[in-house]
């Protein structure tokens, strides 16, 4: 059986990330978002791989099947986006969440994060059980750093504190 293979983005993969994340959002959660309503989907390098930011792949059989990334927000903080999973590759049969987000966490300590902050949807019930499990404590919106990048459609908000 092939295994999920992680690995830093690439420019030559920008079309497979872009067409992954719209089909997600707007076809299986029927969230009313465009390729140019995220302009950084376009420009990864100068939106996530700046600072100590990065932007991550998850391949099966060399299709990408998932997607993570670390946004640099100073102070040592970070902010978790761009979590996407192709649905056949999400749960335990692959671990692709875990296995996305275990490299995040690996980068991030790495380079000094102290806490990890995220923003997403009422919609996506799955994946707010899944940050919960991975120790992220919901939070009010009030409490974000003014730093943090918010996105239009994000109503509900995370933090996770790195030991």
């Amino acid at each position: 059986m092939k295994e999920i293979i992680i690995k830093q983005y690439t420019k030559d993969h920008m079309e497979d990330v872009i067409t992954l994340i719209l089909d997600i959002q707007q076809k299986e959660f029927n969230v009313p978002i465009t390729r140019e309503d995220q302009p950084d989907l376009s420009d990864v390098a100068n939106f996530y791989q700046s600072g100590n930011g990065n932007f991550w792949l998850a391949f099966y059989n060399n299709q990408v099947v998932g997607t993570i990334s670390l946004v640099d927000i100073g102070n040592q903080q970070g902010a978790l986006r761009k979590m996407f999973v192709k649905a056949a590759f999400r749960g335990s049969n692959y671990n692709t969440a875990k296995l996305l987000l275990t490299e995040l966490f690996t980068w991030a300590k790495e380079h000094n994060f102290q806490e990890i902050y995220l923003g997403t949807t009422e919609k996506f019930l799955a994946a707010h059980r899944f940050y919960e499990k991975n120790m992220f404590k919901r939070i009010g919106k009030e409490t974000l750093p003014s730093t943090f990048p918010f996105v239009k459609i994000d109503t509900r908000f995370y933090k996770r504190e790195l030991l």
